[in-house]
């Protein structure tokens, strides 16, 4: 059985839209429902924004753009962003409680682990704000005596449209780099997850960042999220989540000529070599595919392990699955909450049936509903499994793995590749050759070798293939959002 809620959930407080400083209804008057995933219970309702509420909150972001933001020197931008930080950090028990009821997340993840990212990636983006620089260059401009230089200005509006599996780390990935670069922001949060995003946005005015910079409204893809895509004030769009919203994206915004940037999904490849350390191995594959309930994007959900260990390591594995804790996400001592949506509850489930009836794959552990109440599934271990096999190459979003025995290197490799996705990947062995043999060949964003899922604001993240193009994190981030201008200076004749 799920257990209760350890404490009544404190009163949600933002549920409207933040427009140019202000907190306002939807124009329509129109609001919807969000749930905790823990119990199926409603927790607020919010303004459900359509396309003039997305008119709205592109002119104001443009009057902040033209306006107080301008204004802001590079160091400044840097300073409220230190702020933002800052109070995050003071106010981050408070922010961890309403993205666990919000998510279904476990608050030990959100604690040890989104919250810490998501201060540490304001910090690294603030450090840059003020170290975005241009250069000299040596021209030949014929007869005449040039001095050319470059500089870097904002991108302009840019319109951030996010998922719902890490709320606000996904906010901050978008907005840390943005900011740094001086741009403004028009952000749709996932109509599933939209509460911390609106704490964190009433936080980033309690900074000093002036108002109109950061805006949200709150709604569904296909109306407040299109009218982004659509707008021809918007000057980018930054989207991560399905790629097929992408390619709707992409069209949609094709007439606009926007820049955009996409962090999609992933079927990534995690390959245990019989020379790895199994234990730790059993330990990386854990986090690698049941971290977060399965909803991650880069999850190891195609586990590739050496013929000769196979059996070995999937008893290992399966044990170690069986004995995973879930529960009350409140509780400190839960490893595995609640999937964020019974949309996305049932349709892990269709999938796990799918797997059942596809070839007679196996089911090793998991594959059932966990609990009578809220949207839990115990984690799920499939062997038998072929490559080809729709459970191997479909995305699940949920705590669902695959496990695929190989013979060679050759062989992983090309298996491992052998999907639309790229978005990470993993090895796990002792050889550094066979290491570096498959960093080299896997076409993915990022290859971790004996770990998985670690981050840093330093380093890059994004895909190859389906899974997107453009980075998160790190300083390519800031290409994203900045123009480079060339100016030319004649000095006369030489």
């Amino acid at each position: 059985m799920v257990a209760t809620m350890t404490a009544a959930p404190p009163k949600v407080r933002l549920t409207k839209n933040l427009i140019g400083g202000k907190w306002v209804d939807a124009e329509s008057g129109q609001t919807f429902e969000t749930y905790n995933p823990a119990t199926g219970e409603v927790l607020a309702h919010v303004a459900e924004s359509d396309r003039a509420d997305a008119d709205k909150a592109v002119a104001a972001a443009r009057r902040a753009l033209e306006g107080p933001w301008s204004r802001f020197s590079a160091r400044q931008r840097g300073a409220v962003m230190y702020k933002l930080a800052d109070l995050i950090e003071e106010n981050r028990e408070e922010l961890a409680t309403l993205e666990v009821l919000n998510n279904g997340k476990p608050i030990r993840e959100v604690m040890g682990a989104d919250l810490p990212l998501v201060i540490n990636t304001f910090r690294y983006f603030a450090g840059w704000a003020d170290k975005l620089y241009g250069e000299t260059i040596p021209v030949d401009g014929g007869e005449g005596n040039f001095f050319c230089y470059t500089k870097r200005e904002p991108v302009g509006v840019c319109a951030q449209i996010i998922p719902w599996n890490f709320p606000m780390l996904m906010a901050t990935w978008k907005w840390a780099p943005a900011l740094a670069c001086g741009n403004t922001i028009v952000m749709k949060p996932a109509e599933q997850t939209p509460l911390t995003c609106l704490r964190m946005a009433e936080l980033a005015l309690e900074a000093g960042i002036p108002p109109g910079v950061i805006n949200v409204i709150n709604g569904f893809g296909e109306t407040a999220g299109n009218a982004l895509v659509i707008h021809e004030d918007v000057d980018k769009i930054a989207f991560t989540g399905e790629y097929k919203t992408a390619q709707i994206i992409m069209a949609n915004a094709a007439p606009t000529l926007k820049r955009m940037t996409f962090e999609l999904g992933g079927k990534s490849p995690n390959v245990v070599f019989a020379d790895a350390d199994l234990e730790q191995a059993v330990h990386g594959a854990m986090a690698g595919i049941f971290f977060n309930q399965g909803e991650v994007c880069c999850a190891g959900s195609r586990l590739f392990v050496e013929q000769s260990v196979h059996d070995q390591f999937v008893d290992l594995f399966s044990q170690a699955a069986n004995a995973r804790r879930l529960g009350d996400p409140m509780d400190p001592s839960t490893e595995q909450g609640a999937q964020v949506s019974r949309e996305q509850f049932e349709k892990i489930l269709r999938y796990i049936d799918i797997g059942r009836n596809e070839d007679r794959a196996t089911v090793r552990c998991g594959g059932e509903r966990f609990g009578n109440k809220g949207w839990f599934i115990r984690p799920t271990i499939f062997t038998d499994v072929r490559n080809d096999m729709r459970i191997a190459q479909e995305e699940i979003f949920g705590p669902v793995v695959t496990v695929l025995p190989f013979k060679n290197v050759d062989e992983v490799i090309r298996q491992a590749n052998q999907t639309i996705y790229g978005l990470a990947s993993a090895v796990w062995t002792r050889d550094i050759t066979k290491a570096f043999a498959l960093a080299d060949s896997i076409r993915a964003g990022t290859v971790w070798v004996n770990c998985y899922n670690t981050f840093d604001p330093g380093a890059p993240f994004g895909g190859y293939k389906y899974s997107g193009h453009g980075r998160d994190c790190g300083k390519q981030a800031l290409d994203h959002y900045s123009e480079v201008k060339t100016v030319w200076v004649g000095l006369g004749a030489r």
